[in-house]
C-alpha cells in the first residue's frame, strides 16, 4: 500500500464533513445537489482530470491523467512529462484546481430550458505535498494507475516491468486535497409538461454509461 503525504495535508475531506460550508468549495447553484459521500468515489472512477492553474497571470486548464485510492483519499496523483510547464508549476506548491466529471446520461425534455445532462462531478482544491513520491513509490503508483485505467492488466504478464528510465521520462506529483466539494444531478426531465404523456413532444433520458 502507498502512504499517502498525510503531514501535509489537513484534517481529510470525509462524508462526515459537509464541504459546502467552505468558502471555496461552497455549492452556490443547486446546492440541493451536493454529494459529499460521493467525492471519493467519484474520483476513483473519473479517467481525465481537468487541473486549472493561474501561471504569469493568465489562467490555463489543462486535461491529465490521474491516480486515486479511495482508501487513502488525503491526495490526488497527477501524472505527465516533469519538463512541462505544469509540472514544473505545479511543484512549486502554487494552489491548483481540479475538477472531475463523470456523464451518466443526455436529458431531452418538452421544453427546451429543461434539457439536461445526469453528471457526478468532483471539485478539488489543493497543493503539492512538500515532498516528491520517491521512484519506488512512483513505480508503484504506475501499476496502480494502469490496474485502475485497464483493469485486469499485470505487469510480468500484460506488459513488461517499468524501467527506471521510464520513471524518469515522467513524473508523478501528489495534490495535498485541502478541500472538495461533489454534486450530481440524476433523474428525469423536470419541465411543465414531462410529467404528461399527453402532451406534444417527447421528454426522457439517453443513458451514457
Amino acid at each position: 500500500m502507498i502512504e499517502s503525504p498525510a503531514a501535509d495535508a489537513p484534517s481529510s475531506p470525509s462524508a462526515q464533513t459537509d464541504e459546502r460550508v467552505t468558502g471555496r468549495a461552497m455549492l452556490r447553484v443547486h446546492a440541493d445537489r451536493g454529494v459529499p459521500d460521493e467525492a471519493a468515489a467519484i474520483l476513483a472512477e473519473g479517467l481525465v482530470a481537468h487541473v486549472a492553474v493561474v501561471m504569469g497571470g493568465q489562467p490555463y486548464v489543462m486535461p491529465m491523467s490521474y491516480h486515486f485510492d479511495p482508501a487513502q483519499p488525503s491526495c490526488v496523483y497527477l501524472h505527465g512529462g516533469h519538463h512541462s510547464r505544469l509540472m514544473k508549476h505545479l511543484a512549486t506548491r502554487a494552489p491548483v484546481c481540479i475538477e472531475v466529471t463523470l456523464v451518466d446520461g443526455l436529458v431531452y425534455s418538452r421544453t427546451a430550458l429543461y434539457h439536461s445532462v445526469n453528471y457526478r462531478s468532483v471539485v478539488v482544491f489543493g497543493r503539492a505535498a512538500s515532498t516528491p513520491p520517491t521512484q519506488d513509490v512512483q513505480r508503484a503508483l504506475l501499476h496502480e494507475m494502469v490496474a485502475r485505467y485497464h483493469p485486469g492488466r499485470t505487469a510480468g504478464r500484460d506488459y513488461e516491468a517499468i524501467p527506471d528510465a521510464h520513471l524518469a521520462a515522467t513524473s508523478f506529483i501528489a495534490i495535498v486535497i485541502e478541500e472538495w466539494s461533489a454534486k450530481a444531478r440524476r433523474g428525469g426531465p423536470a419541465g411543465p409538461r414531462d410529467a404528461d404523456p399527453t402532451a406534444p413532444g417527447s421528454a426522457g433520458v439517453i443513458a451514457v454509461r
